[in-house]
Formats: C-alpha cells, structure tokens, sequence
C-alpha cells in the first residue's frame, strides 16, 4: 500500500492547487480534482439564470470539452444500462425530464427520476449554494429538450422526436448540418450536458470551475458515506469504499488500479466473501491518491503505448527523472559547457553539481517515488515497477549512473538547433533506438525503459541482450545513415563503458587485445579519409569491412591493410604519422592473439578512442597552421 499511501500524501501537501486550472504544452487543461468529483467531455453548454430559468445554450468546442463535475461512488463506475445519475452535470437522457416525450427510449428505470431525486437532497441539504438551488429550480420544470429544440442546439424530425443520425433526408429541415452531430459520435441522446449560471448584473464563475461549489458538494456527500472501517493504508477508521477511479491516463480510459466487482467465484477464488475482506481502503483515501495521480501523470508523466512512466516526490513535485540523459539534467548552456576529458571521479562531482537543485528543492525527509503502470485490457491496470527511496539515496543513484555509464555523444541539438555535444550518459529512450533501430515499436521502446529502471535506481546490470543488440548495430555502419550510425556508436560505448570504465581520452597503457584491434581499425580510417579528401564522400574501406573485421578480426585486417597501399602512397610522407601509429599499435598484440576470435565491445572503445585523438590533434595542427582539410569536416559530423 506503499504507493497509495505516498499518493495520499502528496494530495495533502498539495491541497492548495485542488481545482487550480493548468495547462500542457498542447493546451490540454487539467487539475488537482477535488475529492468527489471527476472530468467528462461535454458537448453541450447550458445557461440558466439566478431565478431558474432557461437563458441560452450553444455546442461546446471540443478544446473546451473537458469539464470538471461532481460524482458519486455510484456514478464514477458505473456501466452498460445501470442507471446511476452524476450530481450535477450529466448525459440528455439523466437531465431532461421530457426525455421520452420527445422520443427517448428507457431500458427500465428511469433516469431523470433517479437524477432529480439526487439533485434535490443536494439542493435542499445545509451544504447547498445558490448555483445548485438555481439548476435544480430549472430543471425541475422537466423542459430542457423544449428548450433546446427551440435554441436550435438539439434537433427533431417532423414527429417531434430526437433525430438519431444525421441523414441527408434532413436536409429539407436543416440546410446545414447542424454542430451537435460533429461534437457527438453516437446519438443525441448521448450528449454530456453542462450546466452554468448567468447574471445580467456581474461577471459569475463557471460551475466546474467554482470552488464553492466543490465544498458544497465534498460536504454534503461526506454525510451519505457508508459505515467506518479501518483503512489498510492510514490505519484509521473511516468510511470505506469497493468502488474505486478510473480514468487514471486520460478522459476515456477505463482501466482500474484496484477493482473488486466479480462476485462469481473468479477473483476472490474462495478465500473471501466480499472484497474488503481482501483490504479495507477508505473512499477518502482512495480518491485523494487516485486524484493526485491523474494529476501528476498530466503534470510530468511520460505516456508510451499507453505505458506510464512517473517519477516525483511528495513534498517536491519537480524530480530528475532517472531515464534522462546528462545533456537534460545539466543546467549549464550546451555554447557554455567546456570540452574536456573527465576521470569518473570527477565527473561524478560535475553531476553532482548539475542535481544540486534538485537536492537543495526536497526536505531532507523527502521521498522520491517511481511507478510504471500499463494495462493488458480495458478493465485492469497494474502497477509494473514501483520503487520508493530517501531524496538522498535517489540522487546518489544518479549521480552514479550518470558518471558510470558515459561517453562523448554528439547528437543532441541546442535551442537555435546546432548540434552539440555532451559526455555523460544517453536517455533510456536513444538506448532502446541504438539497440533496435529508429523504427522500433513503441512496445518494444517501453519494456527496454522499464528494464533499465532497474540498472538506473538499483544499480543492476544493463542486460547483455541490450548491450549486444548496439554492439551489433553500431558495428554494422553500412546499414545506418552516418549521423545514425555515430549516434549508435557512442551509445554503444557508454553501454560497454558502464561494465569497462574507460574514458574517452585514448589509453595508450591499455593492452586489451580487443582495444587494440579497435585502435588499428580507427588509424585505417583516418589514413583513408585522409587521402581520399573532402571530396569524396563514401565509406572507407575500414568502414565498410568493420562488421567483418569485428567477427574475423585478424584475416578481415589484412584485406583493410592491403587496401590501404594506394591511399599511403598517395599521401607519401604524410602518411608517415599514421603508419608509424599502425605498425607500434600491431605490434603491441600478442602473437597467439593476433588470431580471428571475435571482438567485444572493448573494440568500440578502442575505435572511437583513437579516432577522436587523432581528430583532435589534427584540429589543434590546422588551427596552428591555418589551414583546414577532409579531417577537421569530419570532426563535426561524428
């Protein structure tokens, strides 16, 4: 009950946003709901009066769909031809007492009996205001289809009844198809009706978005909860509930945490008679912590395939997410960051600056919680990774993370979209595309983020079928686009780097065989696309042959070696350099080495290593120089 309990929590220390209107980047708007009440998309907006009486009406946009209303335990699960009516704000078929006079159709109950009857409690208790004695005054009167029939918002054939479709042989009655059949899919019967009160004398505020009216209504259904229990996540007695949220990702979804509805033998499997016997959860509770969580989904929440991936603290909402790169979580401008060679010591220290607000915006008591949640069916939502950890742990397991599993990557873009680098280590999100490819599925990208999860926040090891799947890619260049192809090569060394501990500065101390094949293997490319000039685009023959030379390592170097003769003629005595580095570099590889076992991922080091020192010193030689050639190109396109 962990995750309920600090949802519940983060609820309290956040009473002050309940009802707060927010917008998201795709002006979406959301909120913290109140207790007791729910969102629906509405399709058609009432005015009434301060006396009651009808005022206007019109189809609402379907921006401006999604409304805030009250709901009952009832109501907020109900399904198929159950009839349990919302307090306030509901469909045609609940709020129009002349619903089958205009040719409704009702199943066995009626709706609107149930509705009104509803209503008037609120509307007559002490909690009541005076926008819900308004509603209820007019709505009593049983005239709204009437009236909106008169308004031109709903519309009727030439018996007087409900038109279901829109039919062209309407058209006669209607010249222009009228709005309501583009903001409702179905039937006009199915329209959400919205209720708000209009005043000639002064400016009101909306109905659902009203705080009055929330208290008025959390006060009054206070009173009608059901017996005491006690509450399996606070301990306390309190009114309990079997009926619990949905709507958790979005408006439309279904799917539910905690469900309790089959009677027949199948979810209980004999061991209890009634559900709370399993666990008692209070219907506060229960609200408070499913409300916080549709709203910090809608706040920071990462949606993929539906999968949702959530990070947050209950007293600071605004936590690094473990699944970002270094590049996200550095506040430093990219123009700003210095290039240089870091130990993990001290880069460790560098991250740990970069997280040092994030560390000085929590109490030193504060809890970082980590929850994935997906669904298998329309019903049922599970919770697929939870993990919950002291602010400090956390950011230490970051901070380790972050200087662990590192290399120099050149892929990310600035503001004014330059390409830039940064060294630390990739997002989750570019590790699932070096592993499997820019066109993996979405399903496919959302179980690799739930696996690194774990190596992230508990330190395990990245799985070797991850690491072997960018090795493979990354040495397979002929297959990629070159940008694609230098992105999936540093993410594949940080990958082996996080086992290795390597740094990007060449190691000329290292005597792993695989290192040093990768080293020979970055010279040959070098000297030929040295040779070859600016010209010239296509891959070298080191390129081409390196998904060869990285399983038959030893026979795939004597035809790059071989290939090699015409480009060092070419350059004659500019090859020197580079021939003298191949030659001291072979000869460094043991006899009985020197032989066609495959590589590992140690030859990416190597490869990427040597490559980048001698980029780098050929740039500090043509700045000296003054003069440019092929390399210095090459050294902003890696």
């Amino acid at each position: 009950m962990s995750w309920l309990f600090n949802l519940y929590e983060t609820y309290e220390s956040n009473l002050g946003q309940v009802g707060v209107i927010e917008t998201k980047s795709n002006d979406r708007e959301y909120t913290l709901l109140p207790v007791s009440h729910t969102t629906q998309n509405a399709h058609i907006e009432v005015l009434i009066t301060e006396n009651g009486e009808f005022h206007s009406a019109s189809v609402v946009d379907k921006s401006d769909a999604s409304t805030l209303i009250p709901c009952t335990e009832d109501s907020s699960s109900r399904a198929g031809s159950k009839v349990a009516p919302y307090p306030l704000h509901d469909k045609l078929s609940y709020v129009a007492g002349d619903f089958v006079a205009y040719g409704g159709k009702i199943k066995k109950e009626e709706p609107f009996a149930a509705y009104i009857e509803q209503l008037a409690d609120w509307a007559k208790s002490p909690d009541t205001c005076a926008k819900v004695k308004s509603i209820y005054a007019y709505l009593s009167k049983r005239q709204l289809i009437k009236d909106l029939v008169e308004w031109k918002v709903l519309c009727v054939d030439a018996e007087k009844r409900l038109i279901e479709k829109w039919d062209k042989k309407y058209e006669h009655l209607y010249p222009e198809k009228p709005a309501i059949f583009t903001s409702v899919t179905g039937e006009q019967e199915s329209a959400f009706i919205r209720f708000n009160v209009y005043s000639p004398d002064r400016i009101l505020t909306k109905v659902w978005r009203d705080r009055e009216v929330y208290d008025s209504f959390v006060n009054h259904y206070s009173r009608l909860l059901g017996e005491a229990d006690v509450c399996y996540v606070t301990g306390k007695r309190q009114p309990g509930t079997e009926k619990h949220a949905n709507k958790i990702r979005n408006a439309a979804d279904k799917a539910k945490l905690i469900s309790a509805n089959d009677t027949s033998g199948f979810t209980f499997r004999g061991r209890f008679n009634t559900g709370n016997e399993a666990a008692s959860i209070s219907y506060e509770v229960s609200q408070k912590a499913h409300n916080a969580l549709k709203w910090l989904i809608n706040r920071q929440g990462k949606i993929i395939d539906q999968r949702v991936f959530l990070v947050w603290a209950n007293d600071a909402l605004d936590v690094v997410e473990p699944g970002e790169d270094t590049f996200s979580i550095d506040p430093t401008p990219a123009e700003e960051r210095v290039k240089k060679s870091f130990t993990n010591e001290q880069f460790a220290a560098e991250v740990a600056k970069a997280l040092g607000g994030y560390r000085s915006n929590l109490s030193r008591k504060a809890e970082v919680s980590i929850m994935v949640l997906d669904s298998a069916t329309t019903g049922r939502m599970a919770v697929l990774y939870y993990r919950s950890m002291n602010k400090e742990l956390y950011l230490e397991k970051l901070i380790h993370w972050h200087s662990s599993c590192v290399w120099l990557h050149r892929y990310r873009k600035n503001d004014k979209g330059e390409n830039v680098q940064f060294f630390g280590a990739p997002a989750t999100k570019d590790i699932a595309f070096a592993a499997y490819g820019p066109r993996a599925s979405d399903k496919v990208v959302k179980g690799l983020m739930e696996r690194m999860l774990a190596c992230i926040v508990d330190g395990n090891r990245i799985p070797q079928d991850i690491v072997k799947s960018a090795f493979h890619r990354a040495s397979n260049p002929v297959a990629l686009e070159k940008w694609e192809w230098e992105k999936t090569l540093s993410i594949a060394c940080a990958l082996v780097n996080r086992q290795e501990g390597s740094q990007v500065a060449l190691d000329t101390e290292n005597e792993d065989r695989d290192y040093l094949f990768g080293r020979l293997l970055a010279v040959a490319d070098v000297l030929e696309r040295r040779a070859l000039g600016s010209e010239e685009t296509r891959a070298s023959n080191a390129i081409r042959y390196m998904n060869s030379f990285a399983q038959h390592p030893a026979r795939t170097w004597r035809t790059i070696q071989m290939s090699l003769q015409p480009y060092q003629a070419r350059l004659g005595t500019k090859a020197t350099y580079l021939s003298r580095i191949i030659d001291e570099v072979a000869s460094r590889i043991p006899l009985d080495k020197f032989n066609n076992r495959p590589l590992s991922g140690k030859y990416l080091l190597g490869f990427y290593s040597q490559r980048h020192e001698l980029y780098q010193k050929k740039d500090k030689q043509d700045d000296s120089n003054g003069s440019s050639d092929e390399s210095s190109v090459n050294t902003e396109n890696i």
